[in-house]
């Protein structure tokens, strides 16, 4: 498992060098390796489906709980395969669509990484590693979203995406770090050992609300759900890839993973219910009011996870069967659509679907693909959709009597504005009568077409034979979610009874609401009204007001002056240490253990404060320089004086070069500019004083500690067994020198890709201007 990971990171890195020959003659290899990993997984399928599941433990950094863990579940292999199956589809697809795309390689990358990301998500089984690839999804997304670089509104999509779904990250790592203190272990299939102890902790409400933050934020529930629509500025593949098998459906994976240990309380169920109902409603009326194919599909796509989360927080053994098998229906009819919609737009430069029509008459195959879609999607008999309707509406009608009803009929109008906004994206651009600009279109390359064709199909297939179906991929995704046997047995016909019915009326319903319902711009403007109110537009405003504190904050604290910066932490790291030795109580000096005074010690130190007058009145600089020697030299002879002479010759050495560099670098320069006030000057002899005196009073207070050796000692014992030397303060240095030394290596290559860039850097002459 972990080498699948590897090929598709090593697959992007490949892209790095031999990018130019992909563009030209090699790009017929992008699909096949995703293919490959669709088939080595596909093989995977009769063992799980078994009940098999398969781990790999690998170390990775084991004092701090991170380990390389993988496991490969129904639920994991689910997910894996719409990633690495869909997947295949959109790297075909992408192939044609951005033939001859100048940034043709750099999208396959990021295609690569994005992939690597959510493989390693779903079979993740540390909940830290997890979390390191929860973030590479927002990071890699970020990339494909803004793809389009040079159009404001894709960068700002790509920057809104990033940032809530960002957001919820941190809060999501918080809460995975919760869980693992309180059961004492990172390994997501232990957990499950300790969901009593977690259930019962007082944390445990504090733990579902980070980790609901995170899962809202990804996968785009209210009030959160207003970066998808706006990622739609993304190519057709990217949307037909993150918004419908992937990104946001983790979210939903995470919710799924972590049912059996944390679910089956009103902490876990209320909530998901109430925002899961409240978002699928709401998407799905306001689905009905675009014209964009895209924003129609955006909204849908909304809706239906929000179906997903309401189901995931029901919990019940039909709940946990309706969602297993609704997140591989909606990943096929949703994959078509957003496909289809690429070619539509590809071949007539429009999405806006009040000036689509008759497009069945030239591009046949794309209309059957979108025509089957579309009926999967409103749940027609014979798909796959309308098995997981049915099963939407039993979960439903299961229900103790007071929300039975209820529940079901916010299901029966939210599956009815689906139908209609399905039919809207699959069937109305294709029916009607042609209009002659689009009289002489033709298809595209097949790779285009075929791909959302099969993925039809798929729908079709699936809801032929949902036995056997359910038995391979949907069975055991449910056993995991439930953390017991479900016993799902899907079928076709269950008889005349209430379920059928709803189905019906659904469908009925959704026909009758797609017929009445007219696109049109002005529907469109009526809903914009409402814009200010919306959660978007609040959380604009709180950015907006973020940007103002932070500008006065910088503008406060981040003024330019080395002087201002040095004040400034120099009266923090006061205010730390007398908070400090506040808290440690009060200071008792022994007078009669301190040695007395000599008189070379009282004589060195007159010579020391004469030299520091000296440094803060003159006006040359070279004055200064040479009196800080004389203050770094009696500093040297205090070392001498307490026998420290290997710290006196470091002091000596490191002196007189710094004053001899000094020197040659602040000769030719002018005198200093005297730029502070008198009040200015007042202040800073207060905060130096202050600062003198706090560290006079730490060491006298250092004097009267107890002294303990254990860290000499453990140096003292180790230092030549471990570290190879005999020089115990030699070998602390150079312990924390490494790390030192380490972190500057990072902060230099930093810069060095900096400079790098720049020098890379290719402006445009208005933008030199």
């Amino acid at each position: 498992m972990l080498f699948t990971i590897f090929v598709a990171l090593l697959s992007a890195l490949i892209l790095v060098p031999f990018g130019k020959k992909i563009k030209s003659k090699w790009s017929m290899v992008l699909p096949i390796i995703p293919t490959c990993l669709f088939i080595y997984y596909l093989s995977f399928v009769p063992s799980v489906a078994s009940g098999s599941v398969f781990t790999q433990m690998i170390a990775w950094v084991p004092t701090l709980g991170v380990n390389f863990d993988l496991k490969l579940d129904g639920l994991s292999l689910l997910f894996i395969l719409l990633i690495t199956g869909i997947g295949s589809g959109i790297f075909f697809y992408a192939r044609t669509y951005l033939k001859g795309h100048p940034y043709f390689d750099r999208f396959f990358g990021y295609l690569f990484l994005f992939m690597m990301a959510m493989m390693g998500l779903v079979l993740a089984d540390n909940l830290l590693l997890l979390f390191i690839f929860w973030e590479l999804t927002s990071i890699t997304s970020f990339f494909l979203i803004g793809f389009n670089n040079e159009n404001k509104d894709s960068r700002k999509s790509a920057i809104t995406a990033l940032t809530i779904t960002g957001a919820g990250g941190l809060f999501l790592f918080a809460g995975l770090i919760l869980i693992g203190n309180i059961a004492g272990t990172y390994q997501i299939s232990e957990l499950i050992n300790s969901r009593t102890e977690i259930l019962a902790h007082e944390l445990y409400p504090l733990v579902l609300g980070l980790l609901f933050l995170g899962a809202f934020t990804k996968s785009a529930q209210f009030p959160f759900h207003f970066w998808l629509p706006g990622a739609m500025k993304a190519p057709t593949p990217v949307s037909a890839y993150l918004h419908s098998a992937t990104m946001v459906k983790a979210g939903i994976y995470l919710l799924a993973r972590f049912s059996p240990i944390l679910g089956g309380t009103d902490y876990w169920t209320y909530p998901l219910v109430i925002v899961g109902g409240f978002t699928m409603i709401y998407a799905a009326i306001l689905s009905l009011f675009r014209l964009d194919l895209k924003s129609i599909l955006a909204y849908s796509t909304i809706s239906a996870l929000g179906i997903l989360v309401f189901l995931l927080g029901l919990g019940t053994r039909e709940a946990v069967i309706a969602a297993s098998v609704f997140i591989l229906v909606h990943a096929l009819y949703k994959a078509t659509l957003f496909l289809v919609t690429g070619i539509i737009d590809h071949e007539t430069g429009t999405r806006d679907i009040s000036k689509l029509s008759g497009l069945q008459q030239v591009l046949k195959p794309v209309a059957i693909a979108g025509w089957l879609a579309a009926l999967s999607s409103a749940g027609l008999i014979l798909t796959f959709g309308f098995i997981g309707k049915d099963l939407i509406y039993e979960a439903t009608l299961q229900l103790p009597n007071q929300y039975s009803t209820i529940l079901t009929g916010l299901a029966v109008a939210c599956n009815t504005c689906l139908v209609a906004a399905g039919f809207m994206a699959g069937i109305k651009p294709f029916s009607g009568k042609l209009p002659q600009e689009f009289s002489k279109l033709h298809l595209p390359y097949p790779s285009m077409w075929i791909v959302p064709l099969v993925l039809a199909v798929l729908g079709l297939l699936f809801g032929l034979f949902p036995t056997q179906i359910g038995e391979l991929f949907s069975l055991q995704t449910a056993n995991s979610i439930f953390a017991g046997e479900t016993h799902m047995h899907l079928k076709i016909w269950h008889g005349w009874n209430t379920v059928l019915l709803l189905s019906l009326v659904t469908l009925g319903l959704g026909t009758v609401l797609y017929v009445l319902n007219k696109p049109s711009s002005t529907k469109v403007l009526y809903i914009e009204k409402f814009n200010n109110y919306s959660s978007q537009s609040l959380f604009n405003r709180f950015g907006h007001q973020i940007f103002r504190i932070s500008a006065w904050f910088t503008n406060l604290f981040h003024n330019g002056f080395l002087r201002s910066y040095l004040i400034k932490i120099i009266i923090f790291a006061e205010g730390l240490l007398i908070y400090k030795l506040w808290k440690s109580g009060p200071i008792y000096i022994n007078f009669d253990k301190l040695t007395p005074l000599t008189i070379y010690e009282v004589a060195v130190v007159v010579i020391l404060l004469g030299a520091l007058l000296i440094v803060v009145s003159t006006t040359s600089r070279l004055t200064a320089v040479v009196s800080m020697s004389v203050i770094g030299y009696c500093i040297c002879l205090m070392y001498v004086f307490y026998s420290a002479p290997d710290l006196a010759m470091t002091q000596f050495t490191i002196d007189t070069l710094s004053t001899v560099l000094f020197v040659l670098v602040l000769y030719n320069l002018p005198g200093f500019l005297n730029l502070a006030s008198a009040r200015e000057r007042y202040r800073d002899m207060v905060v130096a004083i202050g600062f003198g005196v706090i560290l006079s009073i730490i060491a006298l207070k250092v004097l009267h500690e107890p002294i303990t050796t254990e860290t000499s000692d453990f140096y003292g014992e180790n230092a030549y067994i471990l570290a190879k030397g005999k020089n115990a303060v030699n070998l602390i240095i150079a312990d924390f020198r490494g790390i030192d030394t380490m972190f500057e290596t990072v902060v230099l290559g930093i810069a060095a890709i900096g400079v790098y860039s720049l020098l890379k850097l290719r402006l445009k002459s208005s933008e030199k201007e």
